[in-house]
């Protein structure tokens, strides 16, 4: 590969993953001012049928994408480029129509099974963006297998920003007119339709210019060749990418039921489902912190291991690790430490703390299992990743209703964690020996463990202080968290510092580790 390949290769990278840190950004913090608009039932109902539209923007805008521009960069030729381009269109939108059907038609049904009935307008609503799923899959996918990177950056800030901007809306006209929740959590899911014309408007010229220089040609070989590359290969990316959501999937169908029947009414179980699902975004922006920044390192390991570097590919897997454990353990234990502040600010009370913070451990497990995932899969080990998925979750499936019914909300948080583990542990010990031995440092992590829990116990110990003072202002509150989390970052560089816990490469693929550096050396 020449040096100007390299460098338009390496730009492509960066914009798509800025753009994509924007995207996730977007989608997390949006959800703040929406609940406070809403209301915890407002949210409830919102959340309920969210994991649907996340399963297929997942599968749109990186799962399916990812896979696709690897088989289209395998093509040596641009016309071999668009017929498989076409081919892969005409199975997602086989796949995309029997979805909007199956929710179209059977919406009564899953709304009954989610323990509400009146849900059934909001995922009829929400079902119309997955007509969109081949466009936005094949545009992104083509596009990242040519190496161009730009279009598929603006269709996923655009798609994030009209669906934001549409949901926010819905929200404030409900509110102002007093309409029904329900109807605004229609108008909201119908943002993920809209925020889909607009991403796929960014892939017009390739449908209706490059995608018709060849003929299309239905070959039924060719046809199923392809499905069966997009459904196992393609789908273990998209379960993974989507690993949270299926959680929170299978969250819908299980806590509002299971705390009806731990005792609660209707009422009381849809708002109690309302607040434990506050700890979606701030899950969220955890794992943005921890993975967004790891992720540049991706491009360095894949590389390694397609041109046969094992010393390179060892050495950037340890330092993807490395990075991105500690980035997630050290949000975790922040957010765990400041949960009572965070959540007068950010939502005006401080119910469920408990709940909140036993959900916020899924940063650190999440980050871990996306990291291993990684790994395995420039190995070419699919398979592990998938068992170890399925493990996962179907722990969460047979014990969640259980643990809601016995425990309350907390129960769901600990099936959470529970099956992230069991994905975690599954996928270790299913891996070769050498890879075990690779992601495994007893001195790092013994580091590790101790500098957060010398940072979060002065972070608990000061924000129980500074919560006496700021009386439920949530002003107050939240300049408190940010005082108290400035001050845990600074305890956890400084331990970093002084115990050597990363390597110069390490620092340097750290956000501000270069200027962390340069303090070290003064």
């Amino acid at each position: 590969m020449g040096n100007k390949q390299l460098r338009h290769l390496m730009r492509g990278a960066m914009i798509l993953s800025v753009a994509s840190l924007i995207a996730k950004i977007l989608s997390a913090i949006y959800r703040v001012p929406f609940q406070n608009l809403v209301g915890d039932t407002g949210f409830y109902i919102y959340q309920q049928v969210y994991p649907i539209y996340g399963i297929g923007m997942t599968f749109a805008l990186t799962g399916f994408p990812v896979y696709i521009s690897k088989l289209i960069a395998e093509e040596p030729l641009e016309e071999d480029k668009i017929k498989l381009s076409q081919d892969i269109f005409i199975v997602l939108g086989v796949f995309s129509m029997i979805v909007f059907f199956g929710l179209q038609l059977g919406a009564s049904k899953i709304a009954v099974a989610m323990g509400d009935n009146q849900l059934d307008g909001l995922i009829k609503s929400v079902s119309f963006m997955f007509l969109f799923l081949p466009v936005l899959a094949v545009g992104r996918g083509y596009y990242q297998g040519i190496f161009e990177m730009d279009k598929t950056a603006v269709s996923q800030v655009v798609e994030q920003l009209l669906r934001v901007g549409l949901i926010i809306l819905a929200a404030y006209i409900a509110v102002e007119n007093k309409m029904s929740l329900y109807s605004m959590g229609s108008w909201a899911m119908f943002g993920a339709t809209v925020g889909a014309i607009g991403a796929s408007l960014s892939f017009c010229h390739f449908f209706s210019v490059d995608f018709k220089k060849v003929t299309m040609h239905l070959d039924r070989r060719r046809l199923m060749a392809v499905t069966k590359k997009l459904f196992s290969e393609g789908l273990v990316i998209c379960l993974f990418a989507a690993m949270m959501v299926l959680l929170q999937l299978i969250d819908s169908f299980t806590v509002k039921n299971g705390l009806v029947h731990f005792g609660y009414s209707n009422a009381a179980a849809k708002s109690l489902k309302g607040i434990y699902d506050r700890a979606q975004p701030l899950v969220q922006l955890g794992l943005v912190i921890s993975v967004g920044f790891s992720s540049m390192l991706l491009p360095s390991l894949a590389a390694a291991r397609r041109e046969n570097r094992k010393r390179d590919f060892q050495r950037y897997a340890k330092m993807l690790v490395h990075v991105t454990v500690a980035l997630s353990m050290a949000a975790t234990v922040g957010l765990v430490a400041l949960m009572p502040m965070i959540n007068q600010f950010l939502f005006g009370d401080q119910l469920q703390n408990g709940t909140l913070s036993v959900y916020m451990i899924s940063i650190f497990l999440a980050a871990v299992i996306g990291t291993y995932n990684s790994v395995l899969q420039s190995l070419g080990l699919y398979r592990t990743a998938v068992i170890s998925l399925l493990m996962g979750l179907l722990l969460k499936m047979g014990i969640n209703f259980y643990l809601v019914s016995v425990m309350g909300t907390v129960g769901a948080s600990v099936a959470t964690i529970l099956s992230l583990l069991v994905v975690l542990i599954a996928m270790w010990i299913m891996s070769p020996s050498e890879i075990r031995q690779l992601l495994i440092d007893p001195l790092f992590m013994i580091k590790l463990t101790l500098v957060c829990v010398m940072m979060g116990i002065v972070v608990y110990l000061l924000d129980n202080q500074l919560i006496n003072l700021v009386d439920d202002n949530r002003l107050l509150s939240g300049l408190a968290a940010l005082i108290s989390g400035s001050i845990g970052a600074g305890i956890f560089a400084l331990m970093a510092i002084k115990w050597q816990l990363f390597s110069i490469r390490e620092w340097l693929s750290l956000p501000f580790g270069k200027r962390i550096l340069k303090k070290i050396r003064r």
